[in-house]
């Protein structure tokens, strides 16, 4: 695997820190998490820390905290399994207008409507 197109979680927090130019002890100093903690990180023995630690390390990073997220293994925000099924629905469809988009979300919601009744 080339960790160039696909970075550990452990690389990544790296480069972002070094682009920074920061040390480890400094990144103690600004966000409360022990170098050796963060040693652990960068050299992948801890595969996943707390999404509070990713979120300070991503701030002060100024990188993308969903990036960081996922990288770890944690579900990200907003990343939700209906959202695989949008593109392939609008896929078939082709181009609608926007009267047809609506009159799609009315039909879709009657639907919905009457699975829920015994009949």
């Amino acid at each position: 695997m080339d960790e160039n197109t696909n970075p550990t979680l452990g690389k990544f927090l790296q480069a972002a820190r070094e682009v920074k130019q920061l040390s480890l002890r400094a990144v103690e100093k600004l966000t409360g998490v022990s170098n050796a903690y963060l040693s652990q990180v960068e050299s992948s023995k801890i595969k996943q820390p707390s999404p509070t630690i990713l979120h300070k390390l991503s701030e002060l990073y100024e990188v993308s905290y969903s990036d960081v997220l996922a990288l770890a293994g944690h579900p990200v925000p907003g990343d939700h399994d209906h959202d695989d099924n949008s593109p392939r629905t609008l896929d078939r469809l082709g181009a609608v207008t926007p009267d047809e988009e609506q009159a799609l979300v009315e039909y879709l919601a009657f639907l919905r409507s009457r699975k829920g009744r015994k009949d």
